[in-house]
């Protein structure tokens, strides 16, 4: 019988060396890497060299993106995650215990505030959420048990602008970790450690991937023994990101300046554009924006790509817009590269009563714009039929 499968048809074969190297970043989705030796692997582990174990604790793909949000923010050593959740777990976990507080804005993100309201209690870890626009009101928040705050740059839908200066004096007077969501904002409109953040986070799947095709979050500590708490939860935990989705968000994130720029450019005309079709609209960079000179000041002239408005008739009117607007995406999300809508009363805080939303300023009619590259007039014309409906 003729011996036709080679004995080494098992092992791994390394790419054929070459003079000219790949344009695009290499794809490397193995799970575990090969040491040389134990004496290797310990060195590994210990710090005495560098080199890849295994994927949940790290790999290149996740290297090469970490790095690029780096450059960005002005940070050493970000933390690639599964998604933007997982990167506020495992710096709530990872540096709150047991009889500690935390004070979070009242209008972040609704998962953020069940993580607070509901998840970190399990864990004797208690919270007061305050607004973020009134210092007097997150002062007021603080106890001697208080040892974090988390705040977004611009709230989650209600576009409100955080006291980012007062909280941050606030913090450092107190000796607080101040924990800054930058998914709203990104680096491009704000820098958090810039302005005494000690810890940074994002969603990546939002605006910085920004094609609604990769799921990640990111984080990033000034402080090594904070960094290295929450990479040991991260790893602990499993909320390691996956090589394709590190892939294709880094092939994403070669365009963020100018998607970014184009989208942001769309979102002050279509701002206008609604309030001139009638609605309530929030948008930081319009004179009657209630934080309208706080967001000059602190975001210059980037007031990002979202807007919201408020329409009336209750849930028949949101349901009457949105079916009026077929081809503009209505989904609980943003950040792609086309626009998207959003209702957050049926979304993104549905877990909070009619009476909590309507407190925070989310009514039925309440929506929010994630304003994508379009040309603007196909923006303006489908805007004004889903009014028109009404």
């Amino acid at each position: 019988m003729t011996k036709d499968i080679p004995d080494n048809l098992v092992r791994r074969t390394a790419f054929p060396a070459s003079v000219s190297r790949a344009v695009g970043t290499p794809l490397q989705p193995s799970v575990v890497y090969a040491s040389p030796d134990p004496d290797t692997l310990d060195a590994q582990y210990e710090g005495g060299a560098f080199g890849y174990t295994y994927s949940r604790e790290g790999h290149p793909n996740a290297s090469v993106l970490a790095s690029k949000i780096d450059a960005l923010e002005g940070a050493e050593g970000g933390l690639i995650t599964a998604t933007g959740m997982a990167a506020v777990t495992a710096t709530l976990l990872g540096l709150l215990s047991h009889g500690d507080h935390i004070i979070g804005g009242n209008q972040l993100y609704g998962r953020s505030l069940r993580m607070l309201t509901k998840e970190l209690p399990r864990y004797g870890i208690s919270h007061t959420l305050a607004d973020p626009t009134d210092i007097a009101a997150i002062e007021a928040a603080v106890t001697p048990q208080t040892k974090m705050i988390l705040v977004e740059v611009v709230s989650n839908p209600t576009l409100r602008v955080a006291d980012m200066d007062g909280i941050a004096a606030l913090a450092k007077e107190k000796g607080l970790i101040l924990v800054v969501d930058n998914t709203f904002t990104t680096p491009r409109a704000y820098r958090p450690f810039e302005h005494g953040a000690d810890v940074v986070i994002h969603s990546i799947t939002k605006l910085l991937a920004g094609h609604s095709d990769a799921m990640l979050g990111y984080v990033a500590a000034r402080d090594p023994a904070h960094r290295e708490a929450i990479e040991g939860t991260i790893v602990t935990l499993g909320l390691s990101g996956s090589p394709y989705d590190c892939w294709m968000a880094e092939r994403g994130l070669m365009s963020f300046h100018l998607r970014y720029d184009r989208a942001e450019e769309n979102a002050a005309k279509l701002a206008d554009h609604i309030a001139q079709l009638g609605a309530r609209v929030l948008y930081p960079g319009r004179p009657d924006h209630p934080d309208h000179n706080r967001a000059g000041a602190l975001l210059g002239p980037r007031f990002g790509n979202m807007v919201s408005f408020e329409i009336q008739g209750g849930r028949a009117a949101a349901n009457a817009l949105t079916r009026a607007m077929p081809d503009m995406a209505f989904a609980p999300t943003l950040g792609d590269i086309g626009t998207t809508v959003s209702h957050a009363a049926s979304s993104s805080h549905r877990g909070l009563t009619p009476e909590g939303r309507a407190a925070l300023g989310m009514s039925e009619g309440f929506f929010r714009v994630s304003v994508g590259v379009e040309d603007i007039a196909l923006l303006k014309d489908e805007f004004s039929r889903g009014f028109a409906a009404l």
